[in-house]
């Protein structure tokens, strides 16, 4: 059966040598998410046909992997074989797999045909934005968030600091706590907030980017993300105090004006079935959503 290892920073190496110039339009697979929701989702790999396996551990979902990393026509029906062989024996596995972008799931149904099942994970789809038009705020659609970047620039006295700093990154990290500390604490945010802390402290190998916003010298909002590769970064954390009026729409553009100019993408992630997350992710007009698919094969059918 095989064996897996629990994800820890060292394996970051690992992972690069497989991910290299990151080849995937989500989010998922970026090392430095991985590391961020190692703890909720208990992220495990193994090397399996000289590819990659992902493993973890969803509420909603049970055990899954992730696409393999790596495997080449040769080597996939022997992959998915051992895949198949792990989830029998284990038990109580719903799926196979999830996280699974279109090219892939095209793949697994020319091979597979009809002993693929799938279902689109519609709460999952990944906001996809142009760079340029969350910097410019151009257009009616988008009027409205640049009233309210206009309004918090002209209402308070506010500072902008790279997180990489010693201070900046105490600062967020007690600025995380506090936000944990005024929701309705469940595990996913309190491993939220232990992600956090854990990448804050690894920025520099996780290759993080990040910037705090402080009005009157306090901390009011940060946000943390990375450029994965020549067209597109992603925005894994953005944590505001919504007292101080335009505080997230000036994180948004801010961010992306002095860190992701020359960026053609920004994927802002899901928006997990919440129905404000879904309308403030909509309210920046996106040039798409990214679809994931939850998939399994039936060896009866194979």
């Amino acid at each position: 059966m095989l064996q897996f290892k629990t994800l820890e920073l060292d394996d970051k190496e690992v992972f690069m040598k497989y991910l290299g110039d990151y080849d995937f339009n989500t989010y998922e697979y970026s090392f430095l998410n991985l590391y961020l929701w190692r703890k909720y989702c208990n992220v495990e790999y193994t090397i399996l046909e000289d590819s990659l396996i992902i493993k973890k551990t969803e509420e909603s979902k049970g055990t899954v992997f992730m696409q393999p990393i790596g495997y080449s026509e040769e080597n996939l029906e022997a992959i998915i074989s051992k895949l198949l062989e792990y989830k029998e024996k284990k038990g109580g596995m719903k799926f196979l797999f999830s996280d699974i972008e279109e090219p892939f799931l095209k793949k697994l149904k020319e091979k597979y045909g009809d002993a693929v099942q799938y279902y689109e994970d519609v709460k999952n789809f990944d906001y996809i934005y142009e760079a340029d038009k969350l910097i410019k705020l151009n257009g009616d659609k988008l009027r409205k968030r640049k009233s309210q970047y206009n309004h918090f620039v002209s209402s308070y006295a506010y500072n902008v600091k790279d997180i990489h700093e010693d201070k900046v990154i105490k600062d967020c990290i007690d600025f995380s706590q506090e936000w944990f500390n005024g929701q309705s604490g469940n595990h996913q945010l309190e491993c939220e907030v232990e992600g956090i802390k854990d990448i804050l402290y690894n920025l520099k190998d996780l290759n993080g980017l990040g910037m705090a916003v402080y009005v009157n010298n306090v901390i009011t909002g940060f946000t943390i993300g990375e450029i994965v590769n020549k067209n597109m970064a992603i925005i894994h954390i953005e944590k505001g105090d919504i007292s101080y009026n335009g505080i997230y729409a000036f994180i948004n553009r801010t961010f992306a004006e002095l860190y992701l100019k020359d960026i053609v993408y920004i994927n802002r992630e899901e928006d997990i079935g919440i129905p404000g997350l879904r309308r403030a992710k909509l309210a920046y007009d996106p040039i798409k959503l990214e679809k994931k698919f939850i998939v399994d094969i039936r060896r009866e059918l194979q």
